[in-house]
């Protein structure tokens, strides 16, 4: 909601970031790609092993991955047709703020969520799983 209401190259709080940092461009876009890893990889996970779709954790993780960087880049797609279709504000909408490694930037920040949530919270969600077994979901 703050990057739509601001953009995404505006966003107050980073513009702080930027100048305490000596950063060259405001980057909560970044912040929103590491939720776009991050959020899904749950999301994946959580079906995969309700569902007992995959079997084997590193198949599992493969594919969690996989999927997380897929969604990434589709939504990448997605901004290079608005921008092709908006013309002027393309600039404004994509929020590149001059990085010409702006979208491989993007999907790199959503790998690291990817995994991070896999590393971070993949025990806790067992855990959680294992408690739910009891009660069969």
């Amino acid at each position: 909601m703050v990057g739509g209401h601001y953009t995404y190259a505006e966003v107050p709080l980073f513009d702080s970031i930027k100048d305490i940092f000596g950063f060259t461009r405001n980057n909560y876009d970044k912040l929103g790609h590491f939720a776009q890893g991050f959020i899904p990889a749950l999301l994946a996970r959580e079906i995969i092993l309700r569902k007992e779709i995959i079997v084997g954790k590193n198949w599992q993780v493969f594919f969690i991955i996989s999927f997380c960087l897929g969604f990434s880049a589709f939504y990448e797609l997605i901004e290079w047709w608005v921008a092709l279709l908006s013309d002027e504000a393309a600039e404004a909408f994509l929020g590149t703020q001059g990085y010409i490694w702006d979208t491989q930037s993007d999907m790199g920040w959503a790998l690291f969520g990817a995994i991070t949530a896999l590393l971070t919270l993949s025990k806790l969600h067992d855990q959680q799983l294992a408690s739910l077994s009891s009660t069969k979901y």
